[in-house]
């Protein structure tokens, strides 16, 4: 099993509006590539962490898992649309991917 995490940071004073896009992403998008509450989470910076941090977490089988998935989003016109309405709310630049295997 491996966690695949989406780590971007919101802009200041942005960052209610990127958790509520996220929230509504998981909702509509997410769920028809199987990514649904059971299997994931968002997180956000508190201590020790930049506050602006948010990070969506998916655990997951394997990469091909993590790769037929992102094939499926790029198919679905509601996620296209989704990211350009996210895009001003979002420091450029900082969106990235990490990938963790579960060991225990």
């Amino acid at each position: 099993m491996m966690i695949a995490r989406w780590c971007i940071d919101a802009k200041f004073g942005h960052k209610p509006e990127v958790v509520e896009a996220l929230t509504q992403w998981f909702d509509e998008v997410g769920s028809q590539i199987g990514w649904t509450k059971e299997n994931s989470r968002i997180l956000v910076g508190s201590v020790g962490a930049l506050e602006s941090s948010i990070i969506s977490e998916v655990t997951i089988k394997n990469l091909t898992e993590l790769n037929d998935a992102w094939q499926k989003l790029a198919e679905i016109d509601a996620h296209k649309e989704w990211s350009k309405t996210l895009e001003p709310h979002v420091v450029s630049g900082t969106p990235k991917w990490e990938i963790y295997r579960i060991i225990d």
